[in-house]
């Protein structure tokens, strides 16, 4: 790289891993000089979405695996935080250390998850084998992932406790309500629960009725992308489309983008369906509702506020009830620590200042005892067996094409059916 400063590289897949990853990194290595590197895919964040975190990279750029692959300043960083999917995670891992196994040198690579863990644990724990330095975000979930990497005979070692490294920022203050600006609640969208259009236009009936009840409180939408942008997960029927179609919302109800925890600054009562908004809000003291009108669900998430004291529907909301978490489940779940990256700062250093190289990062899956799912998963991401990418137009990988011409031929189907076929009837009308 040329330059003394000590490097740490943000490796990030979209708006949200990249807002995890840069903290670790901070976090981790406050002093380096940050590099961001976003791979090229379909959600990649908006210069805006990478603005929004508040951290500016040294450099920044757009790249794909290959180019990660040969690009000979990855190995002389320090750190390297892959901000990604857990199959986008095994593909570097198994690539990388190969690249990188005549090496002096490489960087400390760590791997973690953005949010609540609360599906697909194994599956995901076993992608991220290799890394490392596999960060869990509180006491529950560090000592569930060491079981598995015993279970399988990984390093349970590698497993280290920190926490969610947005939970920040100011305490609540009670007081602010009627004092500074009107009693605030914020519902923060979540991407796929609800699903359908008529259900989110039920939500939206739903916080209107909210706000038309509570005419002295101030009701926000917390939407996560403006137009045009994509998130972590895909989002079909946009908030932001359907709150527009609305024929006359109440004055004290409005939709508002920005910076999560600018908007928990004025918020007095978050309500979500299962996000790590809900994390950040409880960390602060601030009143949170997990809704429960579309059930409490293993697949919705919700799940995991289950004994936290924040279940609640809109109609207890829509009566007065301002929930409030229980201290006890906050701890076990790393909510209200003072330096919960503490352990993983020492492991870093540790890492980074032995004698010896580090050795190579062997993933779990391997040719030997899994080549068929290995296969799939590393040729998902343009990578053979042999770590190298593979060449274009490779059909090194039919399963995978198969899926993705079939889910192009039904985005093709839906834009027929609901736009050119009506199109094609007015016409024949006319």
């Amino acid at each position: 790289m040329g330059s003394a400063v000590p490097r740490a590289v943000v490796l990030a897949d979209s708006d949200s891993r990249w807002r995890w990853a840069a903290l670790v990194a901070r976090q981790l290595a406050p002093k380096h000089a940050l590099d961001a590197r976003f791979l090229a895919s379909a959600t990649t964040p908006s210069e805006r979405q990478i603005a929004e975190v508040g951290i500016v990279p040294d450099t920044s750029r757009v790249v794909t695996h290959a180019e990660l692959i040969d690009d000979p300043s990855l190995a002389e960083a320090e750190l390297l935080v892959l901000g990604t999917t857990g199959g986008t995670a095994l593909a570097l891992i198994h690539s990388l250390g190969m690249a990188w196994e005549a090496a002096s040198r490489r960087p400390v690579v760590v791997t973690g998850y953005v949010g609540v863990v609360y599906e697909n644990v194994v599956d995901g724990l076993l992608l991220r084998v290799g890394s490392d330095i596999v960060l869990a975000n509180s006491p529950h979930d560090a000592k569930r992932f060491r079981e598995v990497y015993r279970g399988v005979g990984a390093d349970p070692y590698s497993v280290v406790e920190a926490g969610l490294p947005f939970l920040g920022g100011q305490r609540h203050d009670p007081a602010a309500a009627g004092r500074d600006r009107p009693f605030t609640v914020c519902f923060a969208v979540q991407p796929t629960v609800p699903a359908g259009r008529a259900a989110r236009l039920g939500l939206l009936d739903k916080l209107q009725r909210h706000a038309r009840r509570h005419p002295d409180r101030e009701v926000l939408l917390k939407l996560r992308a403006r137009a045009g942008e994509t998130a972590t997960r895909l989002e079909r029927h946009p908030y932001q489309a359907l709150f527009e179609e609305l024929p006359d919302p109440p004055e004290n109800l409005k939709a508002v983008h920005g910076d999560m925890a600018e908007v928990l600054d004025r918020t007095d009562l978050l309500v979500t369906i299962s996000s790590t908004a809900a994390m950040e809000a409880i960390h602060r003291g601030i009143p949170t509702a997990i809704l429960t009108d579309y059930g409490v669900r293993e697949a919705h998430g919700n799940h995991f506020f289950v004994a936290s004291g924040a279940l609640a529907s809109f109609a207890q909301l829509d009566e007065g009830l301002v929930p409030r978490a229980d201290h006890a489940w906050a701890a076990e779940h790393g909510i209200g620590r003072r330096d919960p990256f503490a352990a993983a700062r020492d492991r870093f250093d540790q890492l980074r200042d032995r004698v010896t190289p580090l050795p190579r990062m062997r993933p779990y899956y391997t040719p030997g005892n899994a080549s068929d799912y290995l296969e799939t998963l590393l040729g998902r991401h343009g990578i053979g067996l042999s770590g190298r990418p593979l060449p274009s137009g490779s059909a090194a990988n039919p399963t995978a094409m198969r899926k993705l011409i079939q889910r192009g031929a039904g985005g093709l189907y839906r834009v027929g059916r609901k736009r050119v076929a009506p199109v094609i009837r007015r016409l024949a009308q006319g």
